[in-house]
């Protein structure tokens, strides 16, 4: 019989359909105002930290709806913004500069949901507000700092090999190699040439040679630099509990960074804007601390002071900086005292092993070093920074260390976790500054998300109008399979983990409102040729459906390879529209066939009929 559609059909579609109303249901529930709290470097958050949290907001008579620690952070969430704002600037005043309170919006989805997966679409910069940075990377620090690797590398591995120099001084156009005779020179250069085939190596008079970078080596350092920047960006994002931020390279050494929902700008900008490195030296046992702190610094030495504000004596020498570091994790060693445990890159394992082979038994110690951007820029326009050192651990060396060691010596567990959490966050190769900052406030993203909705609103309902009235039943079905298609593209947005609805999203799926019923137009117009050349109307639906479909497929098809390549060559606000455009076209396909043949089988499939209201 013609028409009939088995009930396994009609099951598959109800579930599907169930399932896209399922995961667009949170989108209903809205949004609280909440407060953010997260560790600085040197502190944590538990429980403690919750309950003085808790006490702080009832002596000050704020209320709350609720707080939570979770993922390392408390999540407080308020009743609105005047109490959002309150709430903000008096946490700011009792936790102290070791946490950071930011101003955001946590979904205020039921746990029943949450624990589904299922959580509302991620709006982008131009709906929900945040902010934009442009920041820059210091180049010129990232090459200088490449250069002083150069200047270790040439001592070792010359000593190594045998190959007597007198000095390896770090230029600002390159390494300086003076050797002792014409003879050492010539071994010198034949090796430095074999062994660092991406540097160029001049001689020079007074048995000197000069080791610049080449070309490619220069684009390369350059490279490096900003993709490890964007790397540590993501991690310092995390601390703002951002849902989707955009990071991503612009030009040659500039990173954008756009963080919607954020409303909190000034800690925003102090959580990315501190640029931070790690470097392991040799404590200097062999001079005196006080004779240094009274103004006689050894020459190969350098005073750093630890956090408690106390003089530590350092070589100069950098045995190993935290780019080379790949994991840290904190334990307890054998006797309970608490140690980090560290993995390094095979450069950094060779590093690690040479210089530690003559120094069993010293102490070594961890410095973190600050960049703090300062007001003036140089004469090139680049941003200009203070450097700050500070001694975060000192460890004692107890045998030649490779690719996997640990640093003991600290004070207590919680010490031992918060450097594991700092030297697993990696280091950044250079500095950056925020360039440019703009900011998108939450009235104005409330402005773009009401315009877009009142499109795709309006649109829908003419839509609607116009199908009921020109198809008449059948164009009601087809309203019903529009309203459906509506429904599983939020569903199956707020499904996928990196789908973020933009501006230009909300014109995607206008867009698709119009692809979608224009399926259903071809097919009734098959429907109405079929009826005009004399066939039954079972037969007119049969045929309708079946000639109709290779036109859609096509259509839909065409379509689909122009969204995809929108979203391979796009950025940002452009691929915010490929997505919903091709989520758009394969929920169409399915609604427009598959949903309304259902439909007009269970109403009109199988029976004996004079006409069609079509």
């Amino acid at each position: 019989m013609l028409n009939k559609t088995p009930l396994w059909k009609y099951l598959m579609v109800i579930f599907i359909i169930a399932i896209g109303a399922l995961y667009a249901s949170p989108n209903l529930y809205g949004e609280d105002h909440a407060i953010q709290i997260s560790a600085g470097r040197n502190a944590t958050v538990t429980m403690q930290t919750l309950k003085q949290v808790e006490d702080d907001l009832q002596q000050a008579n704020i209320k709350i709806k609720s707080a939570v620690l979770e993922n390392d952070q408390i999540l407080i969430r308020v009743p609105d913004s005047e109490t959002q704002l309150l709430a903000r600037e008096m946490l700011d005043k009792s936790m102290g500069d070791n946490y950071y309170v930011a101003m955001n919006l946590a979904p205020d989805t039921p746990k029943w949901l949450e624990s589904l997966g299922a959580e509302p679409i991620k709006l982008g910069l131009d709906l929900r507000g945040g902010v934009h940075f442009l920041m820059e990377v210091d180049m010129n620090l990232a090459i200088a700092k490449s250069m002083e690797d150069m200047v270790g590398d040439f001592r070792t591995s010359l000593r190594e090999e045998g190959i007597r120099y007198r000095t390896v001084r770090q230029l600002d156009e390159g390494v300086d190699i003076q050797f002792r005779d014409q003879e050492t020179l010539d071994q010198g250069l034949a090796f430095l040439k074999k062994r660092n085939p991406d540097l160029v190596f001049n001689e020079k008079d007074n048995l000197m040679i000069l080791a610049t970078m080449s070309e490619k080596k220069l684009l390369e350092t350059r490279d490096y630099a900003v993709k490890q920047n964007i790397t540590i960006m993501r991690n310092r994002v995390n601390q703002l509990g951002v849902a989707e931020p955009l990071i991503q390279r612009q030009g040659a050494d500039r990173i954008v960074v756009q963080l919607p929902g954020i409303q909190d700008t000034a800690r925003a900008k102090e959580i990315l804007n501190a640029t931070a490195t790690l470097e392991l030296r040799m404590v200097d046992t062999e001079h005196d601390v006080g004779s240094a702190v009274d103004g006689r610094v050894p020459p190969g030495s350098q005073l750093i002071n630890d956090q408690s504000n106390r003089p530590h004596l350092l070589e100069k020498k950098i045995m190993l900086t935290g780019n080379h570091i790949i994991d840290a994790s904190s334990s307890l060693d054998e006797y309970g005292r608490p140690q980090v445990n560290i993995s390094l890159d095979s450069d950094g394992g060779n590093k690690m092993s040479a210089g530690t082979k003559g120094n069993i038994g010293k102490p070594m110690a961890t410095v973190f070093i600050e960049y703090k951007p300062l007001a003036e820029r140089d004469e090139n326009d680049k941003p200009k920074f203070e450097k700050v050192e500070q001694i975060i651990s000192v460890a004692t060396i107890q045998s030649r260390l490779g690719r996997d060691f640990r640093i003991t010596g600290l004070d207590s567990p919680q010490e031992a976790q918060n450097l594991a959490l700092l030297l697993r966050a990696g280091a950044l190769i250079a500095p950056i500054q925020i360039v440019e900052e703009r900011t998108v406030g939450p009235s104005l993203g409330q402005e773009n998300i009401d315009l877009g909705m009142q499109a795709i609103v309006w649109g829908f309902a003419l839509v609607l109008i116009f199908m009921a009235v020109y198809y008449r039943k059948f164009g009601l079905v087809a309203n019903v399979a529009l309203a459906t298609n509506l429904v599983m593209i939020v569903g199956i947005m707020s499904m996928i983990p990196g789908a973020t609805l933009t501006l230009p999203g909300m014109a995607g799926i206008v867009l698709t409102v119009g692809m979608a019923v224009d399926a259903n137009v071809l097919i009734f117009e098959r429907i109405r040729e079929e009826m005009r050349d004399g066939r039954g109307p079972q037969q007119a639906i049969h045929q309708g459906y079946d000639s109709a479909f290779s036109t859609i497929l096509d259509a839909n098809i065409t379509t689909l390879i122009a969204a995809i390549i929108l979203f391979a060559i796009g950025t940002g606000s452009i691929k915010g529209f490929s997505i919903t455009l091709a989520i758009g076209i394969i929920t169409s396909m399915f609604t427009a066939i598959v949903v309304t043949r259902v439909i007009i089988n269970g109403f009109w499939g199988g029976k004996r009929l004079d006409k069609l209201s079509i």
